[in-house]
């Protein structure tokens, strides 16, 4: 899972994702109002922390750009200023959820994976299917048939990005930019590497889901039968 965290006291962004990432996410860190909206508007991430007050481009006037844009990635809005009013202008800004700094880090957890397990319109459960693949969002496990395979960090990422788009067709900007983020260094290679790893579990589970190449595009996943 990918997290967007917009904060301008970067001391403190920094120690929130290292907190973070000990909770088993992926954090990608923007300080500036203004450099947010690149990253913002990158439909790669499931969920971002945003900063209300922030240099440039202020955090409501970032997350009504952001919804503006079809951008329905899950929103904390994180702000000292915490007035009735405040909270109202955040929520009918867009934002799924609010909280007041100085917070908890066990709060901003919890309201993570509230927020996690609520879509826009349903609750989902700890895991994905497809077909007969089934993978844990918890433990990154991928089973099928009764067996069951631990993936990586990287390949958890992609697998998770496929499990929810399953029969779309994937552009390798869209793959590069979930699994090693919008500013991700990695040679073009690294993708098509990561792709053979996943291929090759999904034979070992003698699963009947296979992930294509869609030539000059990316890749898809989809069912064999």
């Amino acid at each position: 899972m990918r997290i967007l965290l917009i904060e301008d006291d970067q001391q403190l962004c920094e120690a929130l994702k290292l907190q973070l990432e000990r909770a088993g996410y992926q954090v990608d860190c923007v300080y500036h109002g203004t450099d947010a909206v690149y990253y913002a508007l990158q439909p790669v991430y499931d969920l971002m922390i945003l900063d209300r007050m922030l240099p440039g481009l202020d955090g409501l006037s970032l997350l009504r750009l952001i919804r503006e844009n079809q951008i329905q990635t899950p929103v904390i809005l994180a702000t000292a200023v915490d007035s009735v009013s405040e909270r109202i202008a955040g929520l009918d800004g867009g934002a799924d959820d609010y909280i007041g700094k100085p917070y908890d880090v066990e709060e901003l957890l919890a309201r993570i994976r509230a927020l996690i397990r609520r879509p826009a319109s349903m609750e989902r459960s700890d895991s994905l299917q497809y077909g007969d693949l089934t993978y844990n969002l918890q433990n990154h496990e991928l089973l099928a048939g009764g067996e069951k395979l631990q993936l990586s960090r990287r390949e958890a990422l992609l697998m998770e990005y496929f499990m929810q788009n399953p029969e779309k067709t994937l552009s390798r900007t869209l793959l590069f930019g979930r699994v090693w983020g919008p500013d991700g260094q990695v040679e073009d290679g690294n993708l098509d590497t990561y792709i053979y790893y996943l291929r090759k579990h999904l034979r070992t589970l003698e699963s009947q889901v296979q992930i294509s190449t869609v030539h000059g595009v990316g890749y898809k996943l989809e069912k064999t039968l």
